[in-house]
């Protein structure tokens, strides 16, 4: 069984239910995890927006997560990831923790890409995409992806 993450308010490819968005709510999707290597000894998660390269030029990030113990089969809505140990870095909007969609423009697909890994990762809170995508290099067991969309 390989690594799989999916949520139960969107399927792959779906569009992301309103609340999660930065302009609502801005709580995180639930998400549930399956296929998690025996090996594995922290998982990480990192959600962003490659879409938003023509609006921001960059890709955008709305939230990493690492240091999440294997074990964790399901992250429930509006996570208190600090509860399970877990570290949440910083988003682009200058936040720790999760940043919903925003897109300035049009529709935008967002990306949730989560790692087994046959480590912890040392990293500061400050820590985003960037870092926690060059930290987990040489460490991947499996990597799963999700997919959503998400319109202004």
């Amino acid at each position: 069984m390989s690594l799989s993450v999916s949520s139960p308010v969107f399927d792959d490819g779906d569009r992301i239910p309103e609340q999660y968005g930065h302009d609502a709510a801005n709580v995180n999707p639930p998400l549930s995890i399956s296929g998690v290597p025996d090996d594995a000894v922290s998982l990480a998660l990192v959600m962003d927006d490659p879409d938003a390269r023509k609006p921001a030029g960059k890709i955008w990030d709305h939230w990493t997560v690492w240091n999440v113990p294997p074990s964790v089969e399901e992250i429930p809505e509006n996570w208190d990831a600090s509860a399970d140990g877990t570290t949440e870095g910083t988003n682009d909007f200058d936040e720790r923790g999760y940043g919903g969609p925003a897109p300035p423009d049009r529709e935008h697909t967002y990306q949730f890409k989560l790692y087994a890994l046959d480590t912890e990762l040392d990293l500061p809170e400050s820590a985003g995409r960037e870092e926690v995508e060059a930290a987990v290099e040489g460490h991947v067991l499996d990597d799963a992806l999700l997919e959503g969309t998400y319109a202004p």
